[in-house]
């Protein structure tokens, strides 16, 4: 599918992943909408056709109203999912096992928050009328590399993560009667802000870990390869990793 003149609703929108994809969407000619918290935008820098919109994305209410919002500006057939959050803790410390509340916290905003985007943009794409082969949109998820070699502290990150690859089969077979289809992306290590509190020591250490390229890698990396998917429409029900070939060692 070309990205031409439609709207894509991007969550996460105002940085990293979300932010680097947005922009990328709106210089190939889309109407982004990107979803995010509201010391997030404030922190954001404008985009020319990108839109940011306050919304968090495990409330219904907020999510329908942005996703509304997009298709009323243009058909809407792509949605990315980039809104996340990561926390350490394993399951027993010297302080107690896991806390619950941080557990849940980060299933519902990973996982939860990723479906309730996930539904109610196919809702909107479901509306559209279909272009060529019948295909009306896109749905790109982003899991993680740790959903498959989750390390010691881990456990509520790569259990949230693993749900999104686990769904990832599911929703385009669900999907595919309505010409969605819907993949996932599963980076590696991203030089995104959640290492912005990383020294340039560890961030090195973390560069050297990676095969091939040995650095980190980069948002602009992740959007490319979601505009492909976007282009691609024989892909659909696939996670793909994005990660230099490394796999996480225990700890």
């Amino acid at each position: 599918m070309q990205i031409g003149d439609f709207a894509a609703v991007v969550t996460g929108g105002a940085s990293g992943l979300g932010g680097a994809t947005a922009r990328a969407l709106a210089a190939a000619g889309a109407s982004v909408f990107g979803l995010d918290l509201a010391g997030s935008i404030e922190k954001s820098e404008p985009v020319e056709r990108v839109t940011l919109v306050e919304a968090d994305v495990t409330e219904e209410d907020q999510v329908r109203a942005a996703v509304e919002q997009a298709a009323t500006a243009a058909p809407l057939r792509i949605v990315v999912n980039c809104a996340g959050i990561a926390t350490a803790g394993r399951i027993l410390s010297k302080t107690g096992p896991h806390d619950l509340a941080l557990f849940r916290s980060v299933i519902d905003v990973n996982l939860v928050g990723t479906f309730n985007v996930l539904r109610l943009g196919a809702e909107a794409m479901a509306r559209t009328e279909p272009l060529d082969e019948g295909q009306r949109g896109v749905v790109i998820n982003t899991a993680s590399i740790a959903a498959f070699d989750g390390q010691v502290g881990q456990v509520a990150y790569a259990a949230s993560k693993g749900g999104v690859v686990a769904l990832t089969l599911s929703a385009a077979r669900d999907l595919a009667s309505y010409g969605i289809r819907v993949c996932t992306i599963a980076p590696g290590i991203i030089d995104t802000p959640m290492l912005a509190g990383v020294n340039d020591e560890f961030r090195a250490t973390l560069a050297a870990g990676v095969p091939f390229p040995r650095r980190l890698g980069l948002p602009e990396e992740y959007a490319k390869l979601a505009l492909m998917v976007i282009d691609h429409d024989y892909l659909n029900g696939e996670v793909i990793r994005m990660d230099g070939s490394l796999r996480m060692a225990p700890r």
